[in-house]
């Protein structure tokens, strides 16, 4: 059985394409063709479950059209939409070409060194030039937080931990109270 430590999102099956069970995916970060792997993951009624691919094509830098073995029509395609996509950590291993992707630290609590733990990294949004952690937090709500390799003082990976020294003031911009 594949666990929620051992993968990380990448990405979601957004539509069919087609009549031959092709998938349009949009995905975050593009580990799947920069090393080669043979599957992704896809989150089914909540279990993590391997589907290899039979081909996939990008369509732009954010959006790939996928072909998965077994799904052969437009109606086995469809139950797939909607369907998150992740990426075995194994495949990917520690760092990806000297560096780390963001996307790699979903899930990972973010620790800040005054206000202590903020919550978890739920996604990461790269669609502009700053990159932000979308952070939840242990009430509920949602923290915006800048990516920069200048704000993160140390990476527990065996503990999923970010240690981070945010600027004076930014988390009351965001409406968290101290």
């Amino acid at each position: 059985m594949i666990r929620e430590d051992e993968v990380y999102r990448i990405g979601l099956l957004t539509k069919t394409h087609g009549v031959s069970g092709e998938l349009c995916m949009t995905f975050t970060d593009d580990v799947f063709d920069r090393v080669e792997a043979e599957y992704l993951i896809c989150r089914m009624d909540g279990i993590l479950v391997p589907f290899f691919m039979e081909e996939y094509r990008f369509k732009n830098d954010t959006a790939a059209l996928v072909k998965f073995e077994g799904i052969d029509t437009e109606a086995q395609a469809r139950r797939m939409a909607g369907v998150e996509v992740y990426f075995p950590k194994s495949l990917a291993g520690d760092r990806l070409d000297g560096e780390y992707t963001w996307s790699y630290f979903t899930g990972f609590t973010v620790v800040d060194v005054c206000h202590g733990e903020l919550g978890i990294v739920d996604r990461v949004d790269d669609t502009t030039m700053n990159v932000l952690f979308e952070v939840v937090t242990p009430s509920g709500d949602d923290l915006l937080i800048p990516v920069s390799e200048e704000l993160i003082d140390d990476i527990d990976h065996k503990n999923r931990k970010i240690y981070m020294t945010l600027p004076d003031g930014l988390l009351d911009l965001d409406g968290r109270e101290e």
